[in-house]
């Protein structure tokens, strides 16, 4: 049976491999790290491993649904404004790309192969505006786990995927900067 004739397949697969590692990292407690204060000592302990480890963090924090606005406002505070908003695109651009290829390798474009014309319609307006839509879901929803998930299902190309993520991403980063280094000026 080929799986691509059976997308409930490869989604199911998708959706274990997700809770899995939702599992596992819950038991093992690194949900709760995930916190302002754990992101900024790691940036801080050492400059350029801790921006490395914060990257990677943001990759894994993105799968197990961590917000990303957790990793802005940390590195916001941490390095300011214009190298914290730096700091976070490169972060948020890795890894929304790390959950996209992880994710189509497990689940292919399963989402393509599901029937409807809701779907289809979808689809179409997906397959017609690729860079544009992706451009405009960040826009919207910038690194939400479900929206990388749905993206990297939906057969999709890559280049694409990240043209739409790039462009897209730079302004809510932008905004959320203001607004965190903003609040941050008022506490203090």
């Amino acid at each position: 049976m080929n799986a691509t004739r059976h997308p409930g397949r490869r989604l199911l697969a998708v959706g274990l491999f997700i809770a899995l590692l939702l599992a596992v990292s819950e038991l093992a407690g690194l949900r709760e790290n995930f916190s302002l204060a754990f992101l900024q000592q790691q940036i801080l302990a050492h400059p350029a491993g801790g921006l490395l480890a914060f990257v990677l963090l943001f990759a894994v924090g993105n799968l197990i649904q961590i917000p990303g606005w957790l990793f802005l406002a940390a590195a916001v505070l941490t390095l300011g404004q214009f190298w914290g908003g730096l700091a976070t695109y490169v972060a948020a651009s890795l890894a929304c790309v790390a959950s996209f290829l992880l994710l189509r390798l497990l689940g292919g474009d399963a989402l393509r192969q599901l029937p409807g014309a809701l779907a289809a319609r979808i689809f179409r307006q997906l397959d017609a505006h690729p860079v544009g839509s992706v451009a405009l879901l960040r826009l919207l929803f910038q690194t939400l786990p479900a929206l990388n998930a749905a993206l990297a299902l939906s057969g999709l190309r890559f280049r694409h995927y990240l043209a739409g993520t790039l462009l897209g991403l730079p302004l809510p980063i932008a905004l959320y900067c203001l607004l965190f280094d903003s609040l941050a000026h008022l506490l203090t």
